[in-house]
């Protein structure tokens, strides 16, 4: 188990460590900030259309070949950042990077619930939930002190996953099956996003903040690194990488802890810290204080941390089993929408209007959502309170 939970953690160690290369990539190849957005953003593009696809793959065909397959791509796309000439390279790489990572993600969180002990089932989730949001700050962190300490960061950096990936596909191949072949692997292929009626309400007052979580994690990849040079001025890759690693590694931590609180009471918390998290950010950058930004990316990472869980929880519930392959397709849609269509039109807009009223746009829009899911939630209470009576 503890090797497949290493793999795991290696998909998404390899898409952090993008978050502050793609600021030492912009300075080498002196491209647009439009080009460092999309370049950010298009692995959401290869990861919504691989999981809508392929993540019930592993229900049918087994885990072992879906992992060993994914690791593969994950291996060609470490390769594409090797040896990329331009960020042409690199926008082709994140789309493969995130094929790998989306028709990863469901079959390994299964398997490493499958290959834990009995009396562990639980850390077996655990690991699955923290390898994502983890592997993305870590990654992130670490690709930032390799770039603060070599002057050859992105092969340094990309070697080691490389050989970390051939190690984790080693290690899938000797673990055992988890999942007996099963047929229609054809016919989960076909992507299905469906909400139930009963699940309706619910997803839709939860839907605003959870677009708005993603985009603020769109915004801590991909727009904060760049923002510590272009608008604090300073040049420092452990600062890049630190921008990159605050908000997924304190939602990682919300995220587990917060695993016992009432859902309705986690979903208002995090629809109150995301709206503080993104005034924080904004925040930071009229004050010009790295200090304050980070602070307020800390919080909006408790925002997702807290409603993204919730929302889980609160949809699941009022799903049948045979409807909640669609409920996932649905609350993946809206994620990675938001987590890549608002950060590519940010990028567009920094040229004419400026970085900082792009993202002060950017912003009010994520703080506009998450008030409208707030009201929402409201209602649902209000109505849930008037029954009795």
């Amino acid at each position: 188990m503890t090797g497949a939970a290493l793999a795991f953690t290696s998909l998404y160690l390899a898409a952090g460590a993008l978050t502050p290369l793609l600021v030492v990539y912009k300075q080498q190849w002196e491209f647009p900030p439009s080009l460092l957005t999309l370049a950010f953003a298009v692995y959401a593009i290869g990861f919504l259309a691989a999981v809508l696809t392929l993540g019930s793959l592993s229900d049918h065909v087994g885990r072992r070949p879906v992992l060993v397959g994914a690791l593969v791509i994950q291996l060609a796309s470490n390769v594409l950042f090797l040896v990329a000439p331009d960020v042409g390279w690199v926008i082709a790489g994140r789309v493969v990077q995130g094929v790998a990572s989306g028709a990863a993600t469901a079959a390994f969180t299964a398997a490493l619930v499958e290959l834990a002990p009995p009396n562990k089932k639980r850390l077996g989730a655990i690991l699955g939930s923290v390898g994502l949001t983890g592997g993305l700050g870590v990654g992130s962190l670490l690709a930032g002190l390799a770039i603060q300490l070599t002057p050859t960061a992105s092969s340094l950096i990309f070697t080691v996953l490389i050989i970390l990936t051939i190690l984790g596909a080693v290690v899938v191949v000797l673990s055992p099956e988890t999942m007996t072949r099963t047929p229609g692997a054809l016919r989960s292929m076909v992507p299905h996003v469906a909400i139930p009626p009963a699940a309706r309400k619910e997803f839709g007052a939860a839907a605003p903040v959870v677009a708005a979580v993603w985009m603020l994690a769109g915004l801590s990849g991909g727009l904060a690194p760049s923002m510590v040079r272009s608008v604090f001025h300073l040049d420092s890759g452990l600062l890049n990488g630190l921008a990159g690693f605050i908000a997924p590694a304190v939602s990682a931590v919300i995220g587990l802890s917060f695993g016992r609180v009432n859902p309705q009471r986690a979903m208002t918390i995090g629809s109150y810290a995301s709206i503080v998290g993104a005034i924080g950010i904004i925040g930071g950058v009229f004050a010009g204080s790295l200090a304050i930004m980070i602070i307020g990316q800390a919080i909006a990472g408790v925002g997702f941390g807290a409603s993204f869980t919730a929302a889980l929880r609160l949809i699941f519930v009022l799903a049948a089993a045979h409807q909640r392959a669609g409920v996932v397709g649905g609350i993946y849609v809206v994620s990675y929408v938001a987590f890549g269509v608002p950060i590519v039109i940010e990028g567009q807009l920094a040229g004419p209007l400026g970085e900082v009223p792009a993202v002060v746009c950017y912003t009010a829009l994520t703080v506009l959502l998450a008030l409208i899911s707030l009201v929402a939630q409201i209602r649902i209470k209000r109505r849930a309170w008037s029954k009795p009576a």
